[in-house]
């Protein structure tokens, strides 16, 4: 890794317009189906946007790719994804995304090393915050350089006991080949090849696709069904997800307008989601 290039990559001003199609395609790669009252997620009449979209839309593109940052990308993990509304996700529109790195952490010599950055996305119109999306990435071939900037938040503590409410979501066994239309293009998430040389017996479920399902099932559950409602979502990828796996969400209440909560395969009864967040107004 060329630690300076990383920690000074910038991307931005990116504009983006974004159609009902778009905003569609999005809900259906998360496995949302014409069906009572999601159907507003996947037909035009009355649109409304998964808020979580937000982590596509306006984005730098896989960057870590680029030859420019020397990082090993076929070794790289999605480790944590973090989203901050300001104010509902508009089913369409334009918005302009600016990308920073804000932390580049060594986690030792064979350990990698922990990239983190940030994207704000704002209306061009008045220039106001729409939403912030964070991501960290954990670069597994990368660590030792010894040269570390930024801080990494503690994750949110999971509570003890049984959670409060819990919603399970099957997954279709095509659902990565439909994901990953929304922008993500990585082929660990398609190609068996690669996968195996990734160190996975087959291709993976993008993790931003089970973070999207674990915001699908949080909205349900606390926010009415109303995803205008959603403010924060943030988790920890903790294993990999497949295409087919059911993922149960698991929230517990924490006060008023605030939850934790996991996320689990349940046919292999694996924690794929941990230490989340979510607040809602």
């Amino acid at each position: 890794m060329d630690v300076d290039v990383v920690r000074n990559w910038t991307a931005g001003p990116i504009v983006e317009d974004y159609d009902a199609s778009r905003t569609i395609l999005y809900a259906l790669g998360l496995g949302i189906r014409p069906e009572g009252s999601d159907l507003d997620y996947v037909y035009e009449k009355r649109l409304q946007a998964v808020p979580t979209m937000a982590v596509m839309i306006a984005n730098e593109g896989f960057w870590l790719q680029d030859p420019r940052t020397g990082v090993d990308w076929s070794k790289i993990l999605h480790g944590a994804q973090g989203l901050e509304l300001y104010r509902p996700l508009p089913a369409t529109g334009r918005l302009v995304g600016h990308m920073k790195v804000d932390a580049v952490i060594d986690r030792g010599e064979g350990k990698g090393a922990t990239i983190i950055y940030s994207r704000t996305l704002t209306d061009p119109e008045n220039g106001e915050t729409v939403a912030v999306v964070r991501a960290t990435i954990i670069a597994r071939g990368d660590g030792g350089f010894g040269e570390s900037s930024g801080t990494a938040e503690l994750p949110h503590p999971m509570p003890d006991g049984a959670p409060d409410l819990s919603a399970a979501i099957e997954t279709r066994p095509d659902l990565a080949a439909i994901y990953r239309l929304s922008g993500d293009f990585n082929p660990l998430h398609i190609d068996p090849d690669f996968a195996r040389k990734a160190g996975f017996e087959r291709p993976i479920l993008h993790g931003l696709c089970s973070y999207g399902i674990a915001a699908r099932a949080a909205i349900g559950a606390l926010c009415d069904g109303d995803p205008g409602r959603l403010r924060r979502f943030d988790a920890r990828f903790s294993a990999p997800v497949f295409a087919g796996d059911t993922l149960v969400t698991e929230m517990w209440r924490e006060g008023d307008g605030q939850a934790a909560f996991r996320v689990r395969a349940a046919e292999r009864d694996q924690l794929v989601l941990s230490n989340g967040l979510v607040r809602w107004n």
